[in-house]
């Protein structure tokens, strides 16, 4: 029987330069667009199936969005556009995975922190580990939640981490 898994993207590297622009606003940087990339390669390397994307519509997550899928080679109807994405909190995320995750056996959900961390920590059997400067889900950092056989679930403690993998680390 195939495996279930939930795959949590941070978005990669955003541009500060600009005074004035709206965080919403904020594009990915030259390294930015290099780890994405990067991380959409590690990604399409791994036995996942990636039946949908989730992604927020923040332009530097729309942009690692569309470079994923690139990497991938999926079709543009692969990723769902979820403006809940931008800003949730953990009960709202919980809620967009409680609605988007029946009947997909791997589900990739691309957004931001704090929340992404949040969830992380809430769906992960163990703690995750920090890195080096004690942080989880650096941008562009990719981490894969297991559930074996069960299907993908929100509840607190029910997925084994497989993977977290972060650029620099690559």
């Amino acid at each position: 029987m195939q495996k279930h898994q939930l795959i949590i993207m941070r978005h990669a590297k955003s541009d500060w330069c600009e005074e004035g622009t709206p965080d919403f606003d904020r594009p990915l940087t030259a390294r930015g667009r290099k780890a994405a990339m990067q991380m959409g390669q590690w990604l399409k390397q791994q036995p996942f199936r990636i039946g949908q994307i989730l992604c927020s519509p923040a332009l530097r997550a729309e942009q690692t969005g569309q470079l994923v899928l690139e990497q991938l080679n999926l079709p543009q109807k692969s990723i769902l556009w979820e403006s809940r994405i931008y800003q949730a909190s953990l009960p709202d995320l919980i809620a967009l995975i409680q609605q988007h995750s029946e009947g997909i056996r791997t589900l990739l959900v691309i957004g931001h922190n704090p929340g992404l961390d949040q969830l992380l920590c809430h769906l992960s059997k163990e703690p995750p580990l920090l890195n080096k400067s004690g942080k989880l889900l650096t941008t562009a950092a990719v981490a894969v939640l297991d559930f074996g056989t069960a299907p993908i679930s929100a509840k607190a403690h029910q997925a084994q981490l497989q993977y977290l993998v972060r650029p620099k680390e690559l």
